[in-house]
């Protein structure tokens, strides 16, 4: 079987990686670099591990969550569809497995909150770490007064972490903001696409998914 160590040390896949970074930073993205697909990865395999999936599946959420971002050194637009038929082609050429391409490859086609939808337990999992990941250090910009609302929202967060609470059958997000720099009401406006998102993504884990914002129930 094809390991996450094995995509992670691959370096094909971290060069369409970094330039779809260079890509959405010429656009004023927030960092889309390997650091977010190890984070995303990360928080995947956490999610399933704690709801006692299999280690095959945990495996394959790490590797679709590396490499959920890989469409944006295409473009953009479209980049959930790029990025699935990319990783196909890869993992193809590397020879894992068909079943396990076609679980890769769907969780990472149905990631972005304007076309995606979860339909495994693998594509749910990437989706719900992929839309939590807001963190300060994501803002590329060091100066405050170019920060657009999305800038803001993620230099505001001063934490924010992914829980599962697996006999409650809750995944929990609790984010701090410094509300200085962006408000509860700012979170909920910019992200309420992607947080209906993880709610969808946790019903099919059979969960529920909770929102806490600054100590209040947001969602």
């Amino acid at each position: 079987m094809i390991t996450y160590k094995d995509i992670y040390d691959n370096q094909e896949i971290r060069t369409y990686i970094e330039m779809g970074n260079h890509v959405l930073g010429a656009l004023g993205y927030t960092d889309h670099s390997i650091a977010h697909g190890v984070k995303v990865a990360e928080v995947a395999a956490k999610i399933l591990k704690e709801l006692d999936y299999s280690e095959k599946e945990i495996e394959l959420a790490r590797i679709a969550g590396f490499m959920h971002d890989i469409g944006n050194s295409v473009n953009r637009h479209d980049h959930a569809h790029n990025g699935a038929i990319m990783a196909f082609n890869i993992l193809r050429d590397l020879g894992m497995d068909p079943e396990d391409i076609a679980v890769i490859v769907s969780a990472i086609g149905n990631h972005d909150e304007k076309t995606g939808n979860a339909a495994t337990a693998v594509s749910a999992a990437l989706i719900i770490a992929d839309k939590t990941d807001v963190r300060r250090n994501r803002v590329r910009s060091k100066t405050k007064a170019s920060f657009d609302i999305h800038d803001r929202v993620n230099y505001a967060a001063v934490q924010s972490f992914v829980e599962v609470d697996k006999e409650k059958k809750v995944i929990h997000m609790d984010i701090t903001l410094d509300e200085e720099i962006c408000s509860v009401l700012d979170y909920f406006e910019i992200f309420l696409d992607r947080m209906i998102m993880c709610r969808r993504g946790a019903e099919v884990l059979g969960m529920k998914f909770k929102l806490t914002a600054n100590g209040s129930k947001v969602l």
